[in-house]
């Protein structure tokens, strides 16, 4: 009998990771505009005799550069992976640089979507008792489609275990 198993043992695996706010094209775009107005205002100022006041929109512009750096850092060290293999589904999140794992027995695992205003608010792992939520910062439109690619894969990953 020819096994439906997949050549890497793996039905499923996806690597979930947020976007960020802003690509570096408008990165530079934004920072070339507030740059443009501090400068235009701080000269305005320094004509206009009140010269001490130009530098602190010298710092309006540093503190907005150290919020981007800070939320795309924050961005960069989030992610989930997905893996459905013959024996088990793992959920593996890195937040923070904190790494969590929960490990579902895929027999009994169920993928709920909760639907608020015809959108998909959440996605959960359920089995036993226990639920997970996966792919919050996701879009509804691609939390959707997480959770059909998923049930199919558990389909596969079933059929293949009976047989």
């Amino acid at each position: 009998m020819l096994s439906t198993l997949p050549a890497d043992g793996l039905y499923f695996d996806a690597v979930l990771r947020p976007r960020r706010s802003l690509g570096r094209r408008g990165f530079h775009v934004l920072f070339a505009i507030v740059g443009t107005f501090s400068i235009a205002a701080g000269v305005l100022f320094a004509t206009l005799g009140a010269w001490p006041v130009s530098g602190f929109f010298g710092l309006d512009v540093l503190g907005l550069y150290i919020a981007f750096r800070a939320s795309y850092r924050a961005v960069a060290q989030e992610s989930e992976t997905i893996r459905l293999s013959d024996g088990e589904l793992v959920v593996r999140r890195i937040c923070r640089g904190q790494a969590r794992e929960w490990s579902f027995q895929p027999y009994w695992l169920q993928v709920e979507t909760v639907i608020d205003d015809e959108q998909v608010v959440a996605l959960l792992l359920r089995s036993h008792g226990r639920e997970l939520v996966v792919g919050r910062f996701l879009s509804p439109v691609e939390r959707q489609d997480l959770a059909t690619r998923l049930r199919d894969a558990l389909v596969r990953q079933r059929a293949a275990a009976i047989a």
